[in-house]
């Protein structure tokens, strides 16, 4: 799904609240590698909830990070870009059978039924979902919208860099091409990417994007907690969080971090089962085999996923296997190797933008 495209090589950039990430693909025989990569945090306030808030200083942002670029320079200004999950909205929809040239025009009337914003406000795209299973006597359409202002004033800020965007997209997207082997499941798959800033919750069936939402609880919540709770700098506070998590252990040092955060992470626990029920009770227009009704698995990507003893921690809560996923799954042969440069827990919190590289590359 694109708000703009056109066929050319690109490069991926994630642009969130706390840091650009950058990732360029290679052509591998049936594969692909990765050429170049890189990261850079951002000062907190140039980008919050998504919207530019100091464009100036985002644009040097990216043109110091594209300088800085590890692996190979980058050949070009093509660049797929992530647009912010928390402004985006996005639905399955159930259309008659018609033309192609007919169904555009009838998406656009059809969306405003769904759309929490007025629709000369927003970017709408669409894309016509297969069924895994069974004729159709419909269409099944995944309709995505997006604010204009947030979107236009990514492209303006791309622009002023030099770069030439050619798509851009929301991270759900991105994270599912990453994420969801050749593209399809046969049962829902419940995706959290637990960030640094925020945490996305992804369902994808069959074929498509179901579901997507975003909570305040992130990585950095939990670092934050700990600094408060045992008097510490972040610096501190995040490399305890990372040597103990919710291990069990007889480190009196080590049963503080888990009792400061076990409650933060019980509450993501009863946002992501609240979301999980809300799927369950709503969902239509999946076409499943029998058997693949329900939500089979959780997985884990983004900066937080690396947290000790979390997916067994999930998975008791919510009674669901949980693990954490591969951003390499469409990317590299198996079994999937750790990339020279990027050590797979680092890679994690990748996800969103080795998805836009792929995008890149084989688009």
């Amino acid at each position: 799904m694109k708000f703009l495209t056109l066929k050319k090589e690109a490069f991926g950039l994630d642009i969130s609240d706390l840091s650009l990430k950058f990732a360029k693909l290679n052509k591998k025989g049936k594969f692909f590698s990765l050429a170049s990569w890189g990261e850079l945090e951002l000062e907190p306030g140039i980008v919050e909830d998504g919207e530019i808030k100091n464009e100036d200083a985002l644009v040097e942002a990216i043109k110091k990070a594209v300088a800085e670029i590890k692996g190979e320079k980058l050949k070009t200004k093509n660049v797929i870009v992530s647009l912010p999950e928390k402004r985006a909205f996005l639905q399955v929809i159930q259309m008659p059978k018609m033309a192609e040239e007919e169904l555009k025009t009838a998406v656009f009337f059809e969306a405003e039924n769904y759309i929490p914003l007025p629709i000369e406000r927003v970017y709408l795209d669409f894309q016509t979902v297969l069924p895994v299973q069974d004729g159709l006597d419909h269409l099944d359409i995944l309709i995505t919208a997006i604010p204009k202002d947030i979107v236009d004033s990514y492209f303006s800020c791309l622009k002023k860099t030099g770069l030439n965007p050619q798509a851009l997209e929301i991270e759900s997207q991105s994270i599912a091409r990453a994420l969801i082997k050749n593209g399809i499941t046969y049962s829902p798959v419940f995706i959290i990417d637990f960030g640094k800033s925020s945490t996305n919750f992804i369902i994808f069936s069959g074929y498509s994007l179901r579901f997507t939402s975003s909570i305040s609880i992130s990585s950095q919540k939990l670092t934050q907690v700990i600094s408060k709770f045992l008097k510490v700098d972040l610096i501190e506070a995040e490399r305890l969080k990372l040597k103990y998590g919710l291990d069990k252990c007889s480190k009196q040092e080590g049963k503080k971090i888990n009792k400061t955060i076990t409650p933060i992470l019980t509450n993501l626990a009863k946002e992501v089962a609240k979301h999980i029920n809300y799927y369950h009770s709503h969902r239509v227009h999946e076409h499943l085999p029998p058997d693949g009704r329900e939500i089979g698995k959780i997985l884990l990507c983004g900066r937080g996923s690396n947290l000790k003893g979390f997916p067994d921690f999930l998975s008791s809560q919510l009674k669901i296997p949980v693990e954490i996923a591969s951003p390499w799954l469409n990317i590299l042969p198996e079994p999937l190797k750790e990339v020279p440069g990027l050590p797979f827990k680092e890679s994690l919190s990748y996800t969103t933008v080795l998805g836009l590289a792929l995008r890149g590359i084989s688009q």
